[in-house]
């Protein structure tokens, strides 16, 4: 059974990925062609590196000094261990389907210039150690382990689109093949190839430079996203959000000449099985405002958008999968910028819904224009409610800068945790202590919007802040609010330091494929 998928964007928006792939699944390898490479993979066993699939060659990888570690990778001419020329890569110690996945990116990430990739699945069977997470639909371990094949494959496959000149020598292949048998193959190959758009999607918007993306730029890139699939898209302009009530939107955009804009996707299909809200940051650019960041902590402040760009990513995923439950996505975006218009500390804004915040540091502006966002998500009643934001530098102080944290109602923060793990990503459960809420009392307000010179628990403290905003799950006065969790991935969306795996240096995309596991989730309840 041999299935495949082209993956590509529209060209009419400059901030949209424009390259393509092809990605295949067959079940055996395709006749040989010229810029082909084999990718096999060396596990570091206890008795020495092992290559698997292939008996012997244990004196050649020594010759080679080929360990099996992860991110190694050896290239080995042709006539050597295979007709074609090989790329041997590290798996570590165990074969599962996260060490799969990191594997496959390298290969990906590592063969840029080749034209083709045929990527040999390993015939593990009972060394392989198994993951006690199952795919929602039931999938077995043998069909997880070709899903994470393709998806590191096609994950790793990234570059960015506005690289310097002079570097098209780094384009990745153009085809990758998986060779695997399984009944699934169309299915399995679609949704790999879905999620690694999506993830592309999310890294091309980060990474475009914050002078091409403007609030109003933002929004049409969404625009342009969901063109041609079934996603009503609103865009509130800065007279609509004063109109309705979103005080910290704009609040949070008015020192800037490039007003904010807060954008609304609403995927919605027949009987649809549920309905869950994602809502996002996007900070085009965040100076601090008059609270100004310090010159270092500036610079890379463009990726303070993710939450937003990985909002988009998701729903156009749940459209272009046909899942069956309701996702609507909220895009929450201003300019953070210090001028005259700007707002100041001990100003007050009226946040959707009545509530006022006392801001005291405006470089907590995240969390503003969150406020507005769960507020009007949650005033659609959705079964749950998801927040994803670069929000505090307290996260990378907590937990560094591969692992993002997860906050909230401990049902649905476990049912995104479980979604992690069966997505290979890294998320840590983190407490909302109530005695915090005491913190962000305020003299002329309802609540402040930070502590300044108090930085215990400044994460946590951002999660409190905003659970306020959750709304209930009906127009009842006694319902319970909707279930909610709040993400903070201030220290894993970007990757300042060597890329590793599928993930490259720069904009990571994380936590996006995370999400769309998570609504297929919901559509399979």
């Amino acid at each position: 059974m041999s299935s495949s998928s082209t993956a590509g964007s529209s060209s009419r928006s400059s901030s949209l990925p424009s390259s393509t792939f092809e990605l295949h699944l067959a079940d055996e390898r395709p006749a040989a062609a010229g810029g082909d490479v084999l990718v096999l993979f060396v596990r570091a066993g206890k008795d020495g590196p092992e290559l698997l699939g292939h008996d012997g060659h244990r004196e050649l990888l020594g010759q080679l000094k080929v360990t099996g570690a992860p991110d190694q990778l050896v290239r080995v001419p042709s006539g050597v261990v295979d007709e074609l020329p090989v790329a041997l890569v590290g798996l570590g110690s165990d074969v599962t389907a996260s060490a799969l996945r990191a594997a496959a990116g390298t290969a990906a990430r590592l063969s840029a210039g080749d034209r083709r990739l045929i990527i040999e699945a390993p015939d593990v069977g009972s060394g392989a150690q198994d993951e006690t997470a199952s795919a929602a639909d039931g999938t077995g371990e043998a069909d997880r382990r070709l899903a994470a094949l393709l998806e590191g494959a096609a994950l790793g496959g990234y570059v960015y689109e506005g690289r310097p000149r002079g570097d098209d020598d780094r384009s990745p292949a153009s085809k990758i093949v998986v060779v695997g048998s399984s009944q699934a193959s169309e299915a399995l190959v679609e949704r790999a190839t879905v999620l690694a758009q999506s993830v592309h999607l999310t890294r091309e918007l980060v990474n475009t430079p914050p002078s091409a993306q403007s609030p109003d730029a933002l929004a049409q890139a969404a625009v342009e996203a969901a063109c041609g699939l079934p996603i009503e898209v609103r865009v509130w302009t800065e007279t609509e959000l004063a109109d309705d009530g979103f005080g910290g939107i704009l609040g949070v955009g008015s020192g800037s000449t490039r007003p904010p804009r807060l954008v609304r996707l609403d995927y919605a299909p027949d009987a649809a099985a549920g309905h869950i809200a994602f809502v996002g940051k996007g900070i085009t650019f965040d100076t601090g405002g008059l609270s100004l960041k310090p010159p270092t902590s500036m610079v890379g402040m463009k990726y303070d958008m993710a939450g937003a760009a990985s909002v988009l990513a998701v729903v156009i995923a749940a459209a272009r999968l046909r899942l069956p439950v309701r996702v609507t996505g909220w895009m929450c975006i201003a300019e953070n910028m210090p001028s005259g218009s700007a707002i100041r500390p001990n100003d007050v804004l009226t946040i959707r819904g009545g509530t006022r915040v006392e801001v005291l540091n405006t470089d907590a502006e995240g969390r503003l224009v969150l406020a507005d966002g769960l507020r009007a998500a949650t005033e659609e009643h959705p079964d749950a409610v998801v927040d994803i934001a670069t929000l505090t530098g307290a996260q990378m102080v907590a937990l560094g800068t591969r692992y993002s944290a997860a906050m909230g109602d401990d049902g649905l923060v476990k049912q995104v945790t479980d979604a992690a793990e069966r997505a290979g990503e890294l998320v840590w459960p983190m407490p909302l202590p109530s005695e915090l809420r005491a913190r962000l009392r305020s003299e002329v307000a309802d609540l402040t919007n930070a502590t300044p010179g108090n930085t215990a628990a400044g994460m946590l403290l951002a999660g409190v802040f905003l659970r306020e905003f959750v709304g209930r799950s009906s127009d009842e006065p006694d319902a319970a609010t909707v279930p909610w969790a709040h993400l903070d991935i201030a220290g894993s969306a970007q990757n300042d330091g060597a890329p590793y795996g599928y993930t490259p240096k720069g904009a990571t995309g994380v936590l996006v494929r995370t999400l769309i596991t998570l609504t297929e989730e919901f559509s399979a309840r």
